[in-house]
């Protein structure tokens, strides 16, 4: 008699004990999670406009008509104060239009959202500083006498950098017998930019990507160091061209545009 009542009882005791498991499950799976979950973004054609207004617009020295598109490329990120769940995190694991991010690695911790929006123009605006002492040092002309203003709304943070360096290069001549460094292609990349026209790293850049070759883009220039990243999701026929300068930006692109494939490096 004991012994079959034993053998009642422990289904039930396993359903009792598996019922805050579960609960515990059901917790974890709604309770946010300290991640960020990011998507291909907007590309802005820096040698074109925005809004109606130049995105480049140069004083100072002649100024040519551009053929090609430059584009520089984002990520879309969760918000800063959006509450990301185990179930968020799952779907977007196994998608390739998708990306884990720690939320730190976003946005700066303990910022409201006033103050983290705050940050990344003004990161945005260092970044342009940069880029136009960098494009005009590649170029030898005075930033005294050239003046560069640079205008793309409701986009922050430093990765711009490059393709504003380079739109300015472009605008400014800098292939040096009147042809575009594009070659009339619709050229994308990314990548931070220092005064000496040094290029750095950026995070993203597999989602960048998939943003410039939905948009029309045959070569990305990538940050060296993130080849591997680019790498992993390639698009189809999409070029990855990997720079660590300024310098190796456009010799790159005078090399493709001049059909010197074999000069050209590839990640």
């Amino acid at each position: 008699m004991l012994s079959s009542l034993s053998r009642l009882s422990r289904p039930r005791a396993l359903a009792l004990c598996a019922l805050p498991v579960a609960a515990l499950f059901a917790v974890v799976g709604l309770a946010p999670l300290p991640y960020a979950i990011a998507q291909p973004g907007t590309t802005a054609d820096v040698l074109g406009e925005d809004r109606g207004q130049e995105v480049i617009t140069i004083t100072g020295a002649p100024v040519r008509p551009t053929e090609g598109q430059l584009r520089m490329t984002t990520i879309l990120a969760t918000g800063p104060s959006t509450d990301v769940d185990l179930g968020d995190v799952a779907d977007a694991w196994f998608r390739t239009d998708r990306a884990v991010l720690p939320h730190d690695s976003v946005y700066p911790s303990g910022k409201s959202d006033a103050e983290i929006e705050k940050h990344n123009l003004g990161q945005m605006k260092a970044s342009q500083d940069a880029a136009t002492l960098a494009a005009l040092g590649y170029l030898k002309k005075d930033p005294e006498k050239v003046k560069v203003t640079l205008n793309l709304a409701d986009v922050g943070g430093p990765s711009a950098g490059l393709l504003f360096s380079l739109g300015i290069v472009d605008k400014l001549d800098g292939d040096g017998d009147g042809g575009d460094l594009t070659g009339g292609r619709t050229v994308a990349g990314t990548g931070t930019i220092q005064p000496d026209g040094t290029v750095g790293a950026v995070g993203g850049v597999s989602l960048k990507t998939q943003a410039a070759a939905r948009d029309g883009a045959t070569v990305f220039l990538v940050p060296k160091d993130e080849c591997a990243d680019a790498l992993a999701e390639q698009p189809k026929g999409l070029r990855l061209v990997p720079v660590t300068a300024l310098s190796d930006a456009v010799a790159s692109l005078r090399a493709l545009e001049q059909g010197q494939e074999s000069k050209v490096p590839s990640c």
